[in-house]
């Protein structure tokens, strides 16, 4: 990296915003806690986190479901489940009033782990859901149905701040934010939780933050850990000490429709995320 890029990263500039984060909610055990993650930017691990962290959680006896709320599907494939053979989807429920219960779909290979699986139709429901009244709170209404069955609810977004991600930050408890290690990854930062704000000031007041996951961590590459730092810095315990490092298993683990714990459970994808969940639990103070 040439000195002009060091600078750059040195002098990148994250909007102060205010946010709420209250740890006292750490401290309350909450059946079916909602947690959406979000970052309109793509590529940043968002779908793999989604998927290793739902079956980590279900791998430490936790019920979970994982909701695919992007068009492209990755998060209901990635558990093995065909996309072309799904008839009904969260498409249906948003657009159509589908019952959740007749749509989710369970894992033959995780029995705890649920999924609200998705395919592309959903493109489709951003433009209907745009007429529909209370528009922003359809996947709230869904979800109320549903969530005290689990004691997670994961919603996988697509890297959008468009009306279905807006639902899900309605929904939910909490939004977690995974960071990649990577150059480009402070760029929106601010406009993803601008989005946050407005949500809290305008339709969910309880929306928390969870934290920021940094995803993709190279620690041969220096970027990595200037990244890492510059985003400690600004948030400080906001940030999880789990890092997910680069691991050719959680690329390879989507191939076979099957999350890193099932695919590898000693590879370093999977001790990551299976540390991930502990601190997540940990933070929630619901470990067993």
């Amino acid at each position: 990296m040439n000195n002009l890029e060091n600078q750059a990263v040195k002098n990148t500039v994250i909007p102060s915003i205010s946010i709420t984060f209250d740890l006292s909610l750490y401290n309350e055990t909450k059946m079916g806690k909602i947690i959406t993650l979000a970052n309109q930017k793509g590529g940043v691990g968002k779908t793999t986190t989604a998927i290793n962290l739902a079956a980590s959680l279900v791998a430490l006896e936790y019920k979970v479901l994982l909701v695919d709320a992007d068009p492209q599907a990755n998060a209901t494939s990635g558990l093995g489940f065909d996309v072309k053979n799904i008839r009904t989807g969260l498409y249906d429920c948003l657009v159509n009033g589908e019952n959740p219960e007749k749509v989710i779909l369970t894992s033959e290979e995780l029995p705890g782990l649920s999924v609200l699986p998705t395919n592309i139709d959903l493109v489709g429901a951003e433009i209907e859901m745009l007429e529909m009244p209370n528009r922003e709170y359809i996947l709230k209404n869904i979800l109320e149905k549903v969530r005290d069955n689990y004691d997670f609810v994961l919603i996988d977004c697509s890297p959008s701040l468009g009306i279905i991600v807006i639902n899900a930050l309605t929904a939910s408890d909490s939004v977690l934010i995974p960071v990649q290690c990577e150059y480009f990854a402070l760029e929106g930062l601010g406009k993803l939780l601008n989005s946050i704000r407005l949500v809290q000031n305008n339709l969910n007041p309880d929306l928390d933050i969870e934290g920021f996951v940094m995803t993709m961590y190279d620690k041969r590459v220096k970027i990595s850990e200037q990244v890492l730092d510059e985003v400690r810095h600004h948030f400080d315990d906001m940030v999880f000490n789990t890092i997910i490092h680069r691991n050719v298993k959680l690329s390879e683990a989507p191939s076979y429709g099957q999350s890193i714990v099932e695919y590898d459970i000693s590879s370093t994808g999977a001790i990551n995320y299976m540390n991930l969940a502990k601190e997540l639990l940990q933070r929630n103070n619901m470990t067993k």
